[in-house]
This record gives C-alpha cells, sequence and structure tokens, in this order.
C-alpha cells in the first residue's frame, strides 16, 4: 500500500501550504540521491516528490482527502480520474538520471510548484553543485567569477566586464556574499568577495573589534567607531568587561533580496599601557589601596 501523503512529508493533515512546502524542500535536499547515493534514497527522493506534487495543488490535495491514492492511480500518461494526465509531475517529458527516473513539464494546467524552487534545474544547480538532468532540454548557461572587494559587496556596485569579446556591465545588488550567483543576460556570475582587515561578516552582521583604555572601561565613556555605513557613536557602559560586545542594531548588511539589514557587533578590547610614568604608578598604586579598603573591587 502506498504510504499516505501527509506522513511521507512529515506534516499533520491540517498543514498550511506553507508548511509543506518547507518540509518537502528540507526533504527534497535531504534525499536527493547526489547526496545519498542508493535505492532507499531514491525511493524517499521520489515518494516526497509525488507527495508534494499533490498535497502543494489545492484541487488535487480535496481530491486526496477524500479519495486517497485512488484519485491517482490512472496509469501514466493517460487521462486521470478527474482530469489531466497521470504521473506524478502530470506527464510531459521523461528519462533517466542516475538511479532514479524523472518526468517533467513546462506548460499547461498541471506544472509542478517545485516547493519554493523556481524549477528543477534550481535543485540540482542552486543546491547541489551537479549537472541536471535536464539540461538536455535548455542551453547550459556559461560560468564567469568576479572577484569584488567587501564594501562593494555591501553596498552594491556596477562592474565593467568584457564576455565574449563584448564590453557589458553587470550590477552587483548590495548584500551579496561570498559564492553569490547572479544571472546575467545568457550568463551565471559567481561572485568572489575579498575579506576586510577591519569587518568580518557573519550572514548579514558584521563583527568588528575596538580598543578602550582601563579608565574608559571603569568609568564609561562615549566613543567613535566606524561601521559599514560609516562613523557613529558608542555608549561604553562603565563596569565594561574585556571581550565585551555590545550591539549596533541596523548597521550591519543589507539583505541580499530586500527587508531589512543585520546588526553590527563590537568586540571590546581593553589596552593595558605598557609604559607608566611615575605619576601613573603612583595614581594605580593608589587605586590599590583604596580598593583594598573596600574588600575589592568586584
Amino acid at each position: 500500500m502506498a504510504k499516505d501523503f501527509y506522513e511521507a512529508l512529515g506534516v499533520s493533515k491540517s498543514a498550511s501550504d506553507d508548511e509543506i512546502k518547507r518540509a518537502y524542500r528540507k526533504l527534497a535536499l535531504q534525499y536527493h540521491p547526489d547526496r545519498n547515493k542508493g535505492k532507499e534514497s531514491e525511493e524517499k527522493f521520489k515518494e516526497v516528490t509525488k507527495a508534494y506534487e499533490v498535497l502543494s495543488d489545492t484541487q488535487k490535495r480535496q481530491q486526496y482527502d477524500q479519495f486517497g491514492h485512488a484519485a491517482f492511480e490512472q496509469g501514466a500518461g493517460g487521462p486521470g480520474p478527474f482530469g489531466g494526465t497521470g504521473g506524478p509531475f502530470g506527464g510531459a517529458q521523461s528519462g533517466q538520471y542516475g538511479p532514479f527516473s524523472y518526468t517533467y513539464t513546462t506548460g499547461g494546467a498541471n506544472d509542478f510548484d517545485f516547493g519554493g524552487f523556481s524549477d528543477p534545474f534550481e535543485i540540482f544547480e542552486q543546491f547541489f553543485g551537479g549537472a541536471s538532468p535536464f539540461s538536455q532540454q535548455r542551453q547550459r548557461r556559461s560560468v564567469y567569477s568576479l572577484s569584488i572587494d567587501f564594501m562593494e559587496a555591501v553596498h552594491g556596485t556596477d562592474k565593467k566586464v568584457t564576455i565574449d569579446g563584448k564590453s557589458q556591465t553587470i550590477k552587483i545588488p548590495a548584500g551579496v556574499d561570498n559564492g553569490t550567483r547572479i544571472r546575467f543576460e545568457k550568463y551565471d556570475v559567481v561572485v568572489e568577495v575579498s575579506p576586510d582587515k577591519q569587518f568580518q561578516r557573519e550572514g548579514t552582521n558584521v563583527v568588528s573589534e575596538q580598543e578602550i583604555s582601563f579608565p574608559q572601561a571603569a568609568i564609561g565613556d562615549n566613543i567613535d567607531v566606524e561601521t559599514v555605513d560609516g562613523t557613529v557613536s558608542l555608549r561604553i557602559p562603565s563596569g565594561t568587561q574585556p571581550d565585551a560586545v555590545i550591539r549596533l542594531r541596523g548597521k550591519g548588511i543589507s539583505h541580499v533580496r530586500g527587508g531589512g539589514k543585520g546588526d553590527h557587533y563590537v568586540r571590546i578590547k581593553i589596552v593595558v599601557p605598557k609604559n607608566l610614568t611615575s605619576r601613573q604608578k603612583d595614581l594605580l598604586e593608589e587605586f590599590e589601596e583604596e580598593g583594598k579598603k573596600k574588600k575589592g573591587w568586584f
């Protein structure tokens, strides 16, 4: 007996469309044959794909909830009991890729929603980096690499390049990261971002270090710190400890697809002076004696 489609995706019968889509994306990546060799992974991949094809379509889901698997057991390629064609993808083109068979349609009422991927090529190329089994159905895109510096990646830039002897300008959106792939005309451009000496990137967040003196840490102070968008004022609270981290909300890197910015985290480094004057030594000794009267500083 065929496995229940909801069980195959690990969701409840009341699951929302978004929950079903997230479950499919996770399982499709987990069991894809490029990552997991063997008959079991092959069967699991086909199982979750077929389950998603039905549950992601409102009409098919209603039919499945009412009639179960019987609604979809007509022979592949023939008309199903509720219209359309048989087979998990509606049937258009099929073939063999490694250990599993595939079917893919590019048009018609039975187009398949690829679980949040725009098409099956994203599953194979964006997430696995491998050749798509559908490559014969479209022209392969040439891939070029483009090196940019850290700030160009943060703020975006226009780069003039020469491809196939033709000078062109590629617009790099703000927020791209190392390895980001940009579609440009009939080409794919993979961005390589040079590291920065001052800023360390963690997703859309930025981390930097800031040196302060012992008095600044003990008493507190207002200091200027550099961010990717320029200088801002930062309040150092009194009693700040070494390696404390202070967050500057919204001072990080823009999300490449929009929707806000990350944060900037400032890691505090307290500098201990190496060469003290006699007066400074006297003051520190006085400071130490005063601390003993208080029975400690902490």
